[in-house]
């Protein structure tokens, strides 16, 4: 069961996440100057957005809690006295961002040294977020609603629906062809979700998202709302991804077993 510490983080992060909200929608759908960090899976851009909305993160941190340790991705990892780190992501699909698309979302976790806590994925414009706490429940929130998040069984592969952000963030041929051994047996495989794909995997509307090329950012904030909802998210070989790196998340915890058979005999 979450710890009521637990759930009082939880709500400071959804306060955080509204906060950067509100200094990322000015630039929503708007001509910013936008640069390319680069990375080895190509373009990689980043805007005032992103920079701001982490510093507000951050600035509220060092205020409520000046002993915990925070890593962002984009002004990087300050360690803290005690075992707390916050993990944040202030805009995950930045690439939708400056296109003016939805799936996009602010990432903050709470990592107690030993795994992630709570996790929150707040999207400002459509004005909805998803929460978790480790041992609670996973909720979707919008306003004064609530609505508690259940993934959804689905015990075979050929009637999954598949996800991944996109093919190139498979840097080698072995890793795109794990990928494929799940993804062309599947009902239906759909690209471009960022984070909202492990979101809607928590709400029960999709089966399974593979991905690679994950940064520990990318991931945290999602694992305790999807645990809480009742799914499983690992590394490709079923151990613990909390450093991102190759990653699968399913909504069966039953189906789970299969897909990591696929994608570790493949990969290796």
């Amino acid at each position: 069961m979450p710890t009521t510490r637990d759930t009082d983080f939880l709500e400071f992060a959804c306060a955080m996440a509204v906060a950067a909200g509100a200094a990322i929608l000015p630039h929503f759908r708007r001509a910013i100057d936008i640069e390319d960090k680069g990375s080895p899976v190509g373009y990689d851009p980043v805007t005032v957005a992103d920079r701001g909305a982490e510093a507000v993160i951050r600035a509220a941190i060092a205020r409520a809690y000046p002993d915990h340790g925070i890593r962002g991705e984009e002004h990087g990892w300050q360690k803290g006295a005690s075992n707390y780190t916050w993990v944040i992501d202030p805009i995950d699909g930045t690439k939708s961002f400056i296109l003016g698309q939805l799936h996009w979302a602010t990432l903050i976790a709470l990592n107690d040294g030993a795994r992630p806590v709570v996790g929150v994925v707040h999207q400002p414009y459509v004005g909805e977020t998803f929460v978790g706490v480790a041992g609670g429940v996973a909720e979707w929130r919008r306003g004064d609603e609530r609505r508690t998040l259940r993934t959804r069984a689905c015990r075979a592969l050929g009637d999954a629906v598949v996800a991944c952000t996109h093919p190139n963030m498979f840097r080698t041929p072995a890793d795109l062809a794990a990928f494929h051994r799940v993804a062309d047996p599947a009902r239906l495989t759909r690209y471009g979700g960022d984070c909202y794909a492990y979101t809607l995997l928590a709400m029960g509307l999709i089966d399974v998202v593979v991905e690679s090329s994950l940064q520990a950012y990318d991931i945290q904030a999602l694992i305790p709302v999807i645990e809480a909802a009742g799914g499983v998210v690992s590394s490709w070989t079923g151990g613990r991804c909390d450093e991102g790196g190759h990653v699968v998340a399913c909504g069966d915890p039953a189906l789970h077993p299969r897909i990591v058979e696929r994608l570790a005999a493949t990969a290796a």
